[in-house]
């Protein structure tokens, strides 16, 4: 009997995994009777708007970790894998460019443009790895690694 309950109990949460991330477009979620194993990483488009936030945390945690005097911001996002592990591990290969924003003006990203003077410009390349928990409502990035 606690077999069966336990059976019914993750084909429900696969069930209700799948439905999600159907509906939200968060994350590709495979099936319940896909091939691809739990916690294995999968490809995903980089225009996903799961990826693409994942993406702006890293931005995130990169210009809250560097003593640039301006902000940056995504330019493209080369690479995207996800990963079902207790949340989403979004492991992300983002190129980011200095924006015209300083940091002290604690301006939106969204509202900031990238350097227009050729000797203020700067791209880098960078490694992310993005946790998030939706029904926690947390995102952490403990990897952040741009040259």
């Amino acid at each position: 009997m606690a077999v069966n309950s336990t059976c019914s109990f993750t084909t429900l949460c696969c069930v209700a995994l799948w439905s999600f991330g159907r509906a939200s477009g968060a994350t590709y979620v495979p099936p319940p009777n896909s091939t691809v194993k739990p916690g294995f990483p999968v490809p995903m488009n980089t225009d996903n708007p799961g990826v693409r936030k994942a993406a702006r945390f890293g931005v995130y945690r990169y210009n809250n970790s560097s003593n640039d005097l301006f902000l940056f911001k995504e330019s493209q996002i080369n690479k995207a894998m996800v990963q079902i592990v207790r949340g989403l591990k979004y492991m992300l290969s983002v190129e980011i460019g200095r924006t015209v924003c300083e940091k002290r003006e604690h301006s939106s990203l969204d509202n900031c443009h990238f350097q227009k003077e050729k000797n203020l410009q700067q791209m880098l390349r960078c490694y992310f790895e993005v946790w998030i928990t939706p029904w926690l409502h947390t995102a952490y990035v403990p990897v952040a690694l741009c040259h």
